[in-house]
């Protein structure tokens, strides 16, 4: 119904704004992440999720197409609603979540305040599959050097004894902290460290 709303900033703190826009003040909920781009700013735009629920309508805003989405795609699993969501997107950014989503790395999800192991576990099994669809098998956007290096030290990996998804884990953990790793035996080397740890 609201795709966004752009204006004056009124009031703003880490978890709302208020904009005006044509003489309205709009209260839009906000994440941490959306906080920290819009922090300096007397105007905004911010894209809009507009939900209702039967006692009330709420607005969320979004700096990011790519945070709008990762929001809807939380309150789309059972046991998520859009309170919990920002709080997700507030703990961890995008490619953080869909690391921790493709990797299946339940701790780092349960680690959200109000996320649950069952809640956890079902974020990984409805998302997972939406979000390698979305965006290919790698958390971040990766360039094709970093693609193939992630591919061949996964295929060792596996073949030295390590569960596919324990490597991904590892692997996704590295390249978030070490983007720069040059050669496949550099990061089998650092994942190796991830895996043992």
């Amino acid at each position: 119904m609201i795709a966004y709303v752009k204006g004056t900033v009124a009031h703003k703190n880490p978890s709302f704004v208020v904009i005006e826009a044509g003489g309205i003040g709009y209260h839009v909920n906000i994440s941490l992440y959306t906080y920290t781009k819009i922090e300096g700013a007397e105007t905004v735009k911010l894209l809009t999720h507009f939900h209702v629920k039967e006692d009330q309508q709420t607005l969320f805003g979004f700096y990011e197409e790519q945070e709008r989405n990762l929001f809807r795609l939380l309150i789309s699993v059972s046991g998520v609603g859009p309170a919990t969501a920002l709080v997700v997107l507030s703990s961890m950014n995008a490619d953080e979540l869909r690391a921790a989503v493709i990797g299946e790395d339940v701790g780092t999800i349960r680690k959200v305040k109000g996320i649950g192991p069952k809640t956890a576990q079902r974020i990984i099994l409805d998302l997972k599959d939406k979000m390698i669809k979305d965006g290919g098998d790698s958390p971040t956007m990766l360039s094709v050097q970093s693609n193939t290096l992630r591919s061949e030290a996964l295929s060792a990996l596996v073949n030295l004894g390590f569960a596919r998804p324990a490597v991904q884990r590892a692997l996704n953990r590295v390249l978030a902290a070490r983007p720069d790793t040059a050669t496949p035996e550099d990061l089998i080397k650092l994942a190796l460290r991830e895996l043992s740890s």
